[in-house]
C-alpha cells in the first residue's frame, strides 16, 4: 500500500538531533508541515530554525502520557490538513551487563525508548483513525532484531517497540491506518555520547571519548541517509524498513542463526 506523506502534516519526537531532526528537515523541505518535540529546548530550538515550512516546536518528555495527550491537542488545533504521519523517535542509550546493571539507568531508558513510544501512539492515534488515513512509524533498532551483549535494557525496549508496533499493524488491518517499525543500525549521532554510560564499567578500560569514538567508527549511515530511507520506506508502503548496510546483516544473521548470530558478528567486527 502506498502512503503518500509528503505534503502532508507529520509529528516528530526526539526531533532535537539525528534521524529525528534529519526527518523533520527532509519532510519540511518536501511540503509538509511538522510538529516537532523533544526534551532538549536549545536544540530544538535550532531544528526549529532549520525547517523551510510551518513548524509547531514543543519541549516535551515523551515519558510523561499526560503531556503528551496535551500536545496531541495542540498539535489538532493547529493542523489546517488531517494528521499524516506520527514518528514517535526519541531514544537514549545505556550500556552495561547485566551483572552490573543500573536499575535507575535501565528504568529510564525503557520509560523513554518503549513507554514513550506508547504514549506517542497512543495520543496521536485516534486523529489518524478519525480520518482512517496515515501512519504510525515507531522507532525499534537492529538491536531489536538481535541481543546483544551490554546492552540487555536497550535491547529489550526495542524488542518491545518491535512487539507493540506488530500488533498494532495487525489492530490495523482492513483500514486506511498503518503502522511501521524502523530499524536502524549504526547511525552517526550523538545518542551514546547522550547516553548514561558508565566509563569505569568499561571491561576495555575506555574512556566515554574513547566509546564514543569507537561508535563512530562502525556507524555507516549518516542522520540525513537514515531519514531518506525511512521516507521511502514508509510512502513505498513497508511495514519495516531497514536503516543501513549493517542493519541488512543484523537482519539475515538473527534468521539463518538465530542463538549463534553473536559469534559471527563478533569475528565481523574484529576485523
Amino acid at each position: 500500500m502506498v502512503r503518500k506523506i509528503s505534503g502532508r502534516p507529520a509529528v516528530i519526537t526526539g526531533a532535537a538531533s539525528g534521524i529525528g531532526r534529519s526527518l523533520a528537515q527532509r519532510l519540511s523541505r518536501h511540503g509538509s508541515p511538522v510538529a516537532i518535540a523533544d526534551v532538549n529546548e536549545i536544540e530544538l530550538e535550532k531544528t526549529a530554525a532549520s525547517l523551510q515550512g510551518p513548524v509547531l516546536s514543543r519541549v516535551l518528555d515523551v515519558r510523561d502520557a499526560e503531556d503528551v495527550r496535551a500536545f496531541a491537542d495542540e498539535v489538532r488545533a493547529w493542523l489546517d490538513l488531517p494528521l499524516a504521519a506520527v514518528f514517535n523517535n526519541a531514544g537514549v542509550a545505556t550500556s552495561t551487563t547485566v551483572l552490573n546493571s543500573v536499575a535507575e539507568d535501565d528504568s529510564w531508558l525503557f520509560d523513554i525508548n518503549y513507554w514513550g513510544v506508547v504514549n506517542g501512539t497512543r495520543a496521536f492515534l485516534p486523529m489518524l483513525v478519525k480520518h482512517n488515513y496515515g501512519v504510525v512509524v515507531n522507532t525499534s533498532s537492529v538491536f531489536g532484531l538481535c541481543g546483544m551483549p551490554k546492552q540487555s535494557a536497550y535491547c529489550a525496549a526495542k524488542f518491545a517497540v518491535r512487539g507493540f508496533t506488530d500488533s498494532l499493524r495487525q489492530e490495523l488491518r482492513g483500514t486506511g491506518v498503518s503502522a511501521v517499525a524502523v530499524h536502524p543500525g549504526g547511525i552517526k549521532t550523538n545518542i551514546i555520547r547522550n547516553g548514561r554510560i558508565h566509563a569505569e564499567l568499561d571491561e576495555n578500560g575506555r574512556s566515554l571519548e574513547q566509546i564514543v569514538s569507537d561508535f563512530d567508527r562502525i556507524a555507516l549511515t549518516t542522520p540525513d541517509k537514515a531519514a531518506e530511507i525511512i521516507h521511502r520506506g514508509v510512502e513505498r508502503g513497508k511495514a519495516r524498513v531497514l536503516v543501513g548496510p549493517d542493519a541488512y546483516v543484523f537482519d539475515a544473521l538473527a534468521r539463518i542463526t538465530p542463538t549463534h548470530y553473536y559469534s559471527i558478528m563478533a569475528r565481523l567486527f574484529e576485523r
